[in-house]
C-alpha cells in the first residue's frame, strides 16, 4: 500500500502546462478551458474504470429501511442518497465517516450545496471527538461531478469565513503550489505568470471535487485522525503533488492511499463499514487485471480457542464461567475504577483515541490474565478507549440483538412517554445484561455529573457509547439509524435512576 503522498515521481503539472500538454493531451493554452482540464482527467478514469470493466449505472437511493431518516427531514433528499454515512467506530475507538462518490446522482438530481451543508452538518455531531473518515473515489464521474463554478462559490464561501489554508486564499494557493511543484524556479516562475495571465485570477483549475473535499476535511482537522482513500486515481495522484506543499506536514502524515479494499482491512474492521457493492465490484476487478491475475487468497487458519482469561471477543457467558460467576468481567471493573477515581473530571473523556500500540499491549495483558497499571501509560485517555474497545468487541452487544428494533423504534414514542418505555425494554434483558448495563450506565451518570468540567453530558457521551452498546443484526447501522440509538443511550444516562431503580437483581454491584 502507498501511504502519505508517494507520487513524488509524478511530472509537475507545470511542465505540461508550459508545453502546452496535460497529462498526455496536446492543447494550446489560450484555448484551455477550466472546465475541460478537469474533465479531460475525468474522462481519464472512465476510461481506466472501462479498461477493467468496472461500470456504474444511476447510483440508486439507499433503501428507506437502511436509511431511517424521515421524509420530513430537513437533508432527506441529500441523506437518501447515502453519499454520507458515520458507522460506528474503528478499531482505535474513533467514529467512522464514509463518503462515496459512486453514491452521488448526476448532477441536475442533486442539490450540491445542500450537500456541503449536509456535510458540515454531520461532522458538527462528531468532530469534537476523535474520527476517521474513509473516501471511496470510484463512481466519481463527469456526469455527478459539481460544475466549477459551484466549487469557486463553495470556496469563496469558505474564504468569507476563513477556512483557508495559511493564510492563503484559493489563487495564492494554486501559485505558491505551482511554485513549489519543481526546483526549476526559473521556468516555474515564467510558466506560472503565463498560466495566471492566460486564465487570471479567476484560475481554479486544480479545485476538482477531491482538492475540495480535502481542504473541507481541513477545516475539520483537528480531531481527524485519519483519512483514507480508496482506490486513487492518477488525477488524485496529480492534485496531492500539487496541493502536497502548502498542506501542513502533520495533516499529510493522516491521509493514507489504499489501492485495494484489502489494505483497508489492515487498517479498520470493514464489517463495520458501509461499502457499496459498485465499490466491491470495482475492486474484485481491479484484482482481477493485476499482473499475473488475481492473487491467490490466504489461508485463513481456523480460529484459535479463546484462553481462560481472554477478556477481549468473547461471550459475557464465558466470561461469567471464567471469573467464578462474576457479572462484571474484570477489564471493565478496572477499566471504571481506575476511571473514577482518576478521570472523572477530564476534559474530552471517551472522545479521544490513544496510542495503538499501548491498546494492542493492554489487550495483550488482560487477555493473558496478567496486570494492568494505567499510572504505567500516563495517558487517561487509554483506560476509556479500553473500556469502549471491551464492549465494541463483544460477539453480540450488550442490548442485545433482540432488543435492536425496540430500541431503534425510541424515536417514534412519544417524548414524555420514551423513558417509560426505555425502562421496559432495559428490563426485558437477561440478568447478567442487565447486571453490566446499570453497572456501566451508573457510571456514565456519574460521568454526566460532572460535565461542567469534563463536557461530557448525556447527550455527548450518548453519541459515543451509542453503537458500541447495540448495532444492527445483519449490517452496519446508517448515518440515519444512530439518532435513536443514540437517545436511547442518553436516555439510560440521563434518568439512569429511573430507568434502573425497580430492578434489582441479587447479583447486583455498582461502581
Amino acid at each position: 500500500m502507498k501511504e502519505h503522498c508517494p507520487w513524488h515521481s509524478a511530472v509537475p503539472l507545470w511542465k505540461h502546462i508550459g508545453s502546452g500538454t496535460f497529462q498526455g493531451h496536446t492543447m494550446m493554452l489560450s484555448g484551455i478551458d477550466l472546465e475541460q482540464l478537469a474533465e479531460i482527467e475525468l474522462q481519464k478514469d472512465e476510461e481506466e474504470q472501462k479498461s477493467v470493466g468496472s461500470s456504474l449505472s444511476t447510483p440508486a437511493s439507499v433503501p428507506r429501511e437502511e436509511s431511517y431518516l424521515d421524509i420530513s427531514h430537513p437533508y432527506y433528499d441529500v441523506a437518501r442518497h447515502g453519499i454520507i454515512q458515520v458507522t460506528g467506530d474503528d478499531n482505535y475507538g474513533r467514529k467512522l465517516v464514509v463518503f462515496s462518490c459512486c453514491r452521488m446522482p448526476p448532477s441536475h438530481q442533486l442539490n450540491h450545496q445542500k450537500l456541503l451543508e449536509y456535510l458540515k452538518y454531520t461532522l458538527d455531531q462528531y468532530v469534537e471527538s476523535d474520527y476517521t473518515v474513509v473516501y471511496f473515489h470510484f463512481g466519481l464521474r463527469s456526469i455527478n461531478k459539481p460544475s466549477l463554478k459551484w466549487l469557486q462559490r463553495a470556496y469563496k464561501e469558505f474564504d468569507r469565513n476563513q477556512i483557508i489554508l495559511r493564510g492563503f486564499s484559493p489563487v495564492p494557493v494554486l501559485r505558491y503550489a505551482l511554485l513549489s511543484c519543481d526546483s526549476y524556479t526559473m521556468h516555474t516562475r515564467a510558466t506560472t505568470r503565463h498560466f495566471f495571465k492566460t486564465f487570471g485570477n479567476g484560475c481554479l483549475l486544480m479545485l476538482s471535487f477531491f482538492s475540495f473535499f480535502l481542504f473541507f476535511f481541513f477545516r475539520y482537522k483537528k480531531n481527524l485522525k485519519a483519512l483514507y482513500v480508496v482506490h486513487p486515481t492518477n488525477f488524485i495522484k496529480i492534485l496531492w503533488n500539487i496541493f502536497k506543499p502548502i498542506i501542513s506536514h502533520k495533516f499529510g502524515k493522516k491521509v493514507t492511499y489504499v489501492n485495494y479494499l484489502s489494505e483497508l482491512r489492515d487498517h479498520l474492521n470493514c464489517d463495520q463499514l458501509v461499502i457499496p457493492p459498485e465499490v466491491i465490484r470495482h475492486d474484485d476487478k481491479l484484482r482481477a487485471t493485476q499482473k499475473g491475475g488475481p492473487p491467490l487468497p490466504a489461508k485463513t487458519p481456523p480460529p484459535r480457542p479463546p484462553l481462560p482469561t481472554q477478556q477481549f471477543g468473547v461471550t459475557l457467558q464465558y466470561l461469567k464461567d471464567k471469573n467464578q460467576g462474576a457479572l462484571i468481567p474484570p477489564v471493565v471493573k478496572c477499566t471504571v475504577s481506575y476511571l473514577k477515581l482518576k478521570g472523572l473530571q477530564t476534559e474530552g473523556l471517551f472522545r479521544r483515541s490513544a496510542r495503538v500500540q499501548a491498546i494492542k499491549e493492554i489487550q495483550k495483558l488482560y487477555n493473558l490474565g496478567k496486570p494492568v497499571n494505567y499510572d504505567d501509560y500516563c495517558d487517561i485517555h487509554v483506560p476509556a478507549v479500553i473500556l469502549k474497545t471491551f464492549l465494541r468487541e463483544l460477539p453480540e452487544p450488550l442490548l442485545t440483538y433482540d432488543l435492536y428494533e425496540q430500541v431503534h423504534s425510541i424515536a417514534s414514542v412519544e417524548s414524555s412517554l420514551r423513558v417509560s418505555q426505555c425502562k421496559e425494554t432495559v428490563e426485558s434483558l437477561p440478568e447478567h445484561n442487565y447486571v453490566l448495563l446499570k453497572y456501566l450506565t451508573c457510571f456514565l451518570h456519574m460521568v454526566s455529573q460532572e460535565s461542567i468540567h469534563n463536557k461530557m453530558t448525556p447527550f455527548n457521551l450518548a453519541c459515543v457509547f451509542g453503537l458500541n452498546l447495540i448495532w444492527p443484526p445483519r449490517s452496519t447501522a446508517s448515518l440515519g439509524a444512530l439518532m435513536p440509538l443514540n437517545m436511547f443511550t442518553e436516555l439510560l444516562i440521563e434518568h439512569y435512576s429511573r430507568i434502573f431503580g425497580s430492578r434489582v437483581p441479587p447479583s447486583e454491584v455498582l461502581p
